[in-house]
C-alpha cells in the first residue's frame, strides 16, 4: 500500500538515509525505531506528505485514506471536542457542517439549494452509512478517557494531555487504510495504552508507528523498520524479535570479519615468505590472487549508544525510610488525594500508577515537600535518608546561560572535574557536547542531564516522576537496569510497563474514586492479579 523508491534525505552535508527501497504491505504494522536524531520522525513525515523536499519517490494509491496523528495540540481550540474528532473525516465534517448551515439559513424554495442538500446527503451516506458518527465518536472519546459530559465543550477547556487524546481519537475514528502514528502513547495512562493496543491490533490496513514504549511495540507491531547505518532495514517480528536478530547479525558479522582477517594475515605471510622463492612463486601468485579477492566488510558503528546509568548511594540508610500517614490534598473544591497511607521499608522499590489526574504527581510533590497536603496528613523521612528527585518537568529546573558542565558543577563546586565530566559521558554527552549551552538542549537531553545530576548526588532514596518521557528505548532499558541494581529505595511514577517490570517490588495504584491499592509484588504479578479480578 506504500511504496518507497530510491529515497535519500539530506540536511546540508549530513545524510540521514539514502537509497531506501521499501514496500509496506496491507495487514502489516511497522514499528519505526532508531536512536534519537537518526531520522525516524523525518521518515514518517516524508511518508505522510508533511515533508516534500527529498530525493526519490513515495507512492500511496489515491484511493487509500491516510491518517496522520496530529502533533499540534492547539490546532482546534475553537472546535467542540466532538467536532475536533469528526474533523478526522474532513469530507464528512464539511458535508455535515454545510447541511447544518443550509437548514438554518437556506431557501428551500430554491431548486439549487435542494439539489445541494441531496448532494451533501449522498456524501454523508457514503462516509457514514449507518448515520452513527456521533455514537462512534462518543465511544472512542470515552475509551481514551474523555467523559460524555465534556464532548460538546470546546477543545480550549482541556489540558494538553487531554487535547492529545482527542487528536488520537481524531485519527482513529475514520479507520484509515494507511495510518501514521508518532508516539501515540504519550500522555496516556496504562489502561488507555492497553485499549489502544487492542484497537491497533485490529487495524486492517498499513500502519507505521514510532514509540519508545517497548511493551507497546511488542504488543502491536508485526514488523520493524530500523533506521541505522543511513539505511532503513526491515525485520519480521516485534521489537524483541528485532533485538535478538540484530544482535545475532552484528555478532555474525564480527565473527566473519575476524575469520577473514585471520585468513588475510595468513595469505599475506605466505606471499611475503615465498614470493622470492622460484619453486614457490606459482603458489605465492595464487595466494596473492586470493588475497586480492578477499574483502573484509567494515563493521559500521551503530548510531545507537547505550547510556551507562549507575546509582550508588553515598550513605547507608538505617531502619526507617519513609512513612506517609493520611495524606489528603485538594485544589480548591477538587479533591485529589484522600487518606493515602503507606510505610516504605529500606530496600523497597515502589511503582506508583493510576489514570491521568488521579494525583500521582501531587503525591510526589508532597513527598518532596514542594506541596503541603492541603487537608491533612504527614510525611516523615527516616533520619538517614538522603533523597534524590527527578521531577516530571525538567524544563524549569535545567535552565541558565552556562554549559552543561557548569550547570552540574553548580550543585557541588568542590566535586572533582573528572567525576563531573565522566558522569556526563555516561549519559552520552561527549567532550564537545559538554560545552553546549543549557538553553540549547532538547527535552531528551534535559532528562539525561537530570539523571547525571542524580548519579552525582548519590542519594539512597530515589524519587522519579515520569522519567521516561523523551528518552529513547536504549536509555529506558538502561534506566530500568540501573533501578533494578540500585541497593537503596525507589519510588517511581511511570506508564512504561517495561520500566515497571524491571525494578518494582511493590505497586501502589491510585484510583479515580480516591481509593488505592497497595500490592506487594512485581508489576507483572500486579497486572496478573488485576486481570484475574483479585484486586
Amino acid at each position: 500500500m506504500v511504496t518507497v523508491q530510491n529515497l535519500t534525505m539530506r540536511y546540508g552535508n549530513r545524510v540521514l538515509f539514502q537509497d531506501i527501497n521499501l514496500k509496506l504491505d496491507r495487514h502489516k504494522r511497522y514499528g519505526l525505531i532508531g536512536a534519537n536524531g537518526a531520522g525516524k520522525t523525518t521518515f514518517l513525515k516524508i511518508l505522510s506528505g508533511q515533508i516534500n523536499e527529498y530525493e526519490g519517490e513515495v507512492i500511496i494509491p489515491k484511493q487509500n485514506k491516510v491518517g496522520v496523528l496530529g502533533q499540534n495540540q492547539y490546532a482546534f481550540e475553537d472546535f467542540t471536542i466532538m467536532d475536533a474528532v469528526l474533523y478526522g473525516n474532513k469530507r464528512l465534517y464539511d458535508a455535515i457542517k454545510e447541511k447544518e448551515e443550509i437548514y438554518m439559513t437556506g431557501d428551500f424554495e430554491d431548486d439549487a439549494v435542494n439539489n445541494r442538500l441531496a448532494e451533501l446527503e449522498t456524501i454523508c451516506v457514503e462516509e457514514d452509512p449507518t448515520y452513527e458518527y456521533d455514537v462512534n465518536i462518543a465511544k472512542i472519546l470515552e475509551n481514551v478517557g474523555i467523559p460524555a459530559e465534556k464532548h460538546n465543550e470546546l477543545m480550549s477547556t482541556l489540558d494538553s494531555a487531554d487535547k492529545f487524546k482527542v487528536l488520537l481519537a481524531q485519527v482513529l475514528y475514520p479507520k484509515p487504510d494507511v495510518l501514521f502514528l508518532d508516539e501515540p502513547t504519550n500522555n496516556l495512562d496504562i489502561e488507555t495504552i492497553s485499549w489502544l493496543e487492542n484497537e491497533l491490533q485490529r487495524h486492517e490496513g498499513t500502519m507505521v508507528v514510532i514509540s519508545h514504549d517497548r511493551h507497546f511495540l511488542n504488543a502491536v507491531v508485526t514488523n520493524i523498520l530500523d533506521v541505522d547505518y543511513q539505511k532503513i532495514r526491515e525485520f519480521t517480528g516485534n521489537y524483541d524479535d528485532w533485538y535478538i536478530a540484530a544482535n545475532v547479525m552484528a555478532k555474525q558479522m564480527e565473527l566473519d570479519n575476524a575469520k577473514k582477517q585471520k585468513e588475510k594475515e595468513q595469505l599475506e605471510a605466505f606471499v611475503r615468505r615465498f614470493s622470492a622463492n622460484a619453486s614457490k612463486a606459482k603458489q605465492a601468485t595464487s595466494r596473492q590472487k586470493q588475497l586480492d579477492k578477499l574483502q573484509i566488510d567494515e563493521i559500521k558503528p551503530s548510531s545507537r549508544r547505550d547510556p551507562s546509568i549507575v546509582f550508588k548511594a553515598k550513605r547507608t540508610m538505617g531502619d526507617e525510610a519513609l512513612n506517609v500517614e493520611n495524606v489528603c490534598h485538594a485544589y480548591g473544591d477538587n479533591l485529589v488525594l484522600k487518606d493515602i497511607s503507606f510505610k516504605v521499608n529500606p530496600g523497597e522499590k515502589i511503582a506508583i500508577i493510576g489514570g491521568n489526574g488521579v494525583g500521582k504527581t501531587t503525591l510526589i510533590k508532597i513527598l518532596m515537600e514542594e506541596l503541603k497536603p492541603s487537608c491533612g496528613g504527614t510525611v516523615t523521612w527516616g533520619a538517614t535518608i538522603e533523597n534524590s528527585y527527578f521531577p516530571q518537568d525538567t524544563a524549569d529546573i535545567i535552565e541558565g546561560e552556562g554549559t552543561l558542565y557548569d550547570w552540574l558543577r553548580a550543585f557541588d563546586p568542590k566535586r572533582e572535574i573528572a567525576e563531573i565530566r565522566n558522569c556526563l559521558g555516561r549519559m552520552l554527552f561527549n567532550g564537545e557536547q559538554q560545552e553546549k549551552s543549557v538553553v540549547s538542549i532538547s527535552g531528551g537531553e534535559k532528562h539525561r542531564m537530570m539523571l547525571s545530576k542524580m548519579m552525582l548526588e548519590g542519594g539512597n532514596f530515589l524519587v522519579l516522576d515520569e522519567p521516561t518521557n523523551h528518552l529513547d528505548l536504549e536509555a529506558i532499558v538502561a534506566l530500568g537496569e540501573a533501578l533494578h541494581e540500585f541497593e537503596g529505595n525507589v519510588i517511581c511514577v511511570s506508564h512504561d510497563r517495561e520500566l515497571l517490570d524491571a525494578f518494582a517490588t511493590r505497586v501502589i495504584e491510585i484510583r479515580e474514586d480516591h481509593s488505592y491499592v497497595d500490592f506487594q509484588g512485581s508489576y507483572e504479578e500486579f497486572a496478573q492479579a488485576k486481570e484475574e479480578g483479585k484486586i
